[in-house]
């Protein structure tokens, strides 16, 4: 499995209370969900994401609440996966359980870098620096979840 998108990045300790506010989460429609992903820590971002963009942060990505609408937000709007230099231990496994694939990469990437990953290599390209990376591939049951589309499909 490959992908490629422009980075759209955060910081360090992202939690999941600004990846989606609580005050929307009395739905648990998806799109709704996403309509209201990263507003209260970037305004712009639900006007300027691009389907397959990649979303890039910092150490402790998902911190906070275990609320498995984070990841479904993110997806939902259109992000094809998560780059950060660490995961907050519930995001991560709730975002394999949605169907949301993450990848731990502890290389320097900026806002609007063109990557490249290879899911199946463990390899991230930086088409704008010109740089590669590797990063421990996901076993195949992972990758097999991920591709499905996650565990909940009433989630989807």
């Amino acid at each position: 499995m490959k992908i490629t998108g422009k980075a759209i990045k955060y910081g360090d300790n992202v939690d999941t209370d600004v990846i989606i506010p609580a005050r929307y989460l009395n739905t648990s429609d998806p799109k709704e969900l996403a309509s209201h992903c990263m507003e209260d820590i970037d305004k712009t971002f639900v006007s300027r994401v691009k389907k397959g963009d990649i979303m890039v942060g910092g150490f402790n990505f998902g911190c906070g609440s275990s609320r498995e609408h984070a990841p479904i937000a993110i997806k939902e709007s259109g992000i094809s996966c998560v780059v950060a230099k660490s995961f907050a231990r519930i995001f991560y496994r709730n975002a394999i359980n949605t169907g949301l694939a993450i990848v731990e990469f502890d290389q320097e990437i900026e806002e609007g870098d063109e990557l490249e990953i290879d899911f199946d290599g463990g390899i991230l390209i930086n088409k704008t620096k010109g740089t590669k990376g590797i990063f421990p591939p996901f076993p195949d049951f992972l990758k097999n979840i991920i591709e499905k589309g996650g565990l909940m499909p009433s989630l989807k």
